[in-house]
């Protein structure tokens, strides 16, 4: 099954569009899933300024890469988010922060979301992936107890805010992958469930399935895409190593930063965690899934000069595993 291999420019914004493009096409990728900040992909620029979009494709083609998807997940996360607070100052845009007003920054979010729905069809794309917060991420702990009726209010909330926005993806022919990652209105299978039934199952919401995330929370990667087989809509390859066993370490990881050695886990480069992939990608398999497989390339103990082509090559092998072209059934029959 023949699937493109793209990179996610989020881990490359510090470095200017052209050159994450030839860096792409050197190592071999197919395209790129492109981040909605550094230089890479402006949403206000695609949508007032003549040529923009065009300059973009041209660049991706002169490299011979393609982009199936685009990512938004810094302004996606402000969506839904409380406490707005000085972690959002430093990931969104001047003129979605404005004055850091926490209502106005989730307002100004939602719009933002919608412009990329928009600049995403301009681009001739048809995903955009990201996050959408959460009002109730911050109840996760379990202490003080939350009422139902606030985790309730949570996801209507998320209906409320995130149903104008799929609206306007409808209207632009385009869907919203979201990310199922802690933080998120969905984290695990069943917050998934909670989520896809508050906005009524509709077809513009879907998932990206990370499966680093998942691994971590103890989760089963390779189930969830058999359990959510007809919302999966994007795929990122990103691997994680859980490190628990001295006693010490625990999931949550301490307040520690990414590399610490005393942290519970941490991100590693695709192929050296804990992530089952062939498991997973039999399960794609099974699922009939031939979108694009992008590598989000994050290991704060590797290069990532060295890190981003040997991701590659491994996921090369694991897009290989093809699935069967006859069926068990006829190959043992006796007729």
């Amino acid at each position: 099954m023949t699937r493109p291999v793209t990179l996610f420019t989020g881990q490359w914004a510090d470095l200017p569009f052209e050159e994450v493009c030839a860096l792409a096409s050197g190592w071999g990728y197919d395209g790129l899933e492109i981040a909605c900040w550094g230089d890479h992909f402006d949403v206000g620029r695609a949508l007032a300024e003549p040529g923009y979009v065009a300059r973009k494709k041209e660049t991706l083609a002169e490299h011979g890469l393609k982009v199936w998807a685009i990512s938004t997940h810094l302004v996606g996360q402000a969506v839904c988010d409380d406490p707005i607070d000085e972690r959002h100052h430093g990931i969104l845009p001047a003129h979605v922060w404005g004055g850091g007003e926490p209502e106005a920054v989730r307002r100004a979010a939602a719009e933002e979301v919608k412009n990329t729905a928009r600049a995403a069809a301009l681009l001739g794309v048809d995903t955009v992936i990201g996050f959408t917060g959460s009002s109730i991420w911050k109840t996760v702990a379990m202490f003080p107890p939350a009422p139902q009726s606030m985790i309730d209010a949570g996801y209507q909330d998320f209906a409320d805010r995130w149903n104008p926005i799929l609206d306007v993806f409808d209207a632009e022919g385009v869907r919203f992958a979201h990310e199922v990652h802690p933080s998120e209105i969905a984290y695990d299978h069943h917050t998934t469930v909670r989520a896809l039934e508050a906005i009524g199952r509709r077809p513009a919401f879907g998932l990206n399935w990370d499966p680093s995330h998942m691994v971590w929370q103890d989760l089963d990667p390779a189930g969830f895409i058999l359990d959510f087989a007809d919302r999966i809509y994007h795929v990122d390859c990103k691997d994680a190593k859980v490190r628990v066993g001295d006693g010490r370490r625990g999931r949550l990881s301490s307040h520690l930063a990414w590399a610490d050695p005393r942290r519970g886990w941490d991100f590693v480069s695709t192929g050296h965690g804990d992530v089952p992939w062939e498991d997973c990608f039999r399960a794609l398999n099974s699922i009939g899934y031939t979108g694009p497989i992008s590598i989000e390339w994050e290991d704060a103990g590797m290069d990532r000069l060295d890190g981003a082509p040997e991701a590659l090559a491994y996921i090369r092998r694991m897009n290989a595993i093809t699935p069967p072209t006859a069926s068990f059934d006829a190959a043992f029959s006796s007729e």
